[in-house]
């Protein structure tokens, strides 16, 4: 599988959303595609295993509910609105049938410290096992890519990576400066070997950046002038809240 197919348009960030197509929804999935963006999306599991689209830890920010997404069967998560719409959290499974290999996807594997890492990864690469469309996947956590890679070793695998971590991302862990630190200087892309790497654009460049000679990628760009910064570093840009210059 080709990583090209990501390089050729702006990857839409969660879909191509607004107002009234939430983010990681069916809608904003759709109004990508009929732009022809390729679609960057997250996965996460359900309480009983199912793996579904969604960014966030907690249900609130999204749809007002005081739980996790690991707490919740997927039959509860369904039930769900989205930022008050009538869109819902989809099963993964429902947004491979939707896309149906229309655009490529950029999937981001969400880390979730009490699942088994090789039993998220196996699970997600047997859900795509029999998609024919093209797709990437990427991850914070290096250990979930190295897994998948045991399953799927022809399909492209990156190392997402920012330089600006908080306390609250390693989930108030005691060692989060650390963690922070190798998470900046991508520190585990030796053992890894990634196929391309995610960093965020407004910080470019780094040591670490200019070190890794394969494809990168600039996310979050929210402007025109976010975008011209960062296609100085990057092969391409994932964005949200415009549509970009190069379409």
């Amino acid at each position: 599988m080709e990583l090209s197919t990501l390089l050729q348009k702006p990857v839409a960030h969660r879909g191509l959303h607004d107002d009234t197509a939430p983010e990681n929804s069916i809608a904003a999935f759709r109004a990508a595609v009929s732009y022809g963006y390729p679609i960057e999306m997250d996965v996460r599991l359900s309480k009983d295993g199912e793996i579904v689209v969604f960014h966030d830890a907690s249900l609130a920010r999204m749809t007002g509910a005081n739980l996790n997404v690991a707490d919740c069967t997927a039959e509860e998560l369904s039930l769900l609105h989205l930022a008050g719409s009538q869109e819902h959290i989809p099963l993964f499974s429902d947004f491979l049938r939707e896309i149906d290999g229309k655009v490529p996807l950029l999937i981001e594997i969400k880390n979730m410290p009490s699942v088994n890492k090789k039993a998220f990864a196996a699970h997600l690469a047997e859900a795509l096992k029999d998609y024919r469309g093209e797709y990437a996947v990427q991850s914070f956590q290096p250990f979930y890519l190295s897994a998948f890679k045991k399953h799927r070793p022809d399909v492209p695998c990156g190392v997402l990576a920012t330089a600006t971590s908080s306390k609250a991302d390693f989930d108030n862990s005691p060692m989060w400066k650390m963690k922070a630190r190798a998470v900046k200087n991508m520190s585990f892309n030796n053992m890894i070997k990634p196929d391309f790497i995610s960093y965020h654009y407004a910080d470019y460049p780094q040591k670490s950046t200019e070190k890794f000679k394969g494809k990168k990628f600039a996310w979050t760009v929210r402007s025109p002038d976010e975008e011209a910064y960062a296609r100085k570093y990057a092969d391409n840009i994932i964005f949200e809240g415009y549509i970009p210059t190069v379409k």
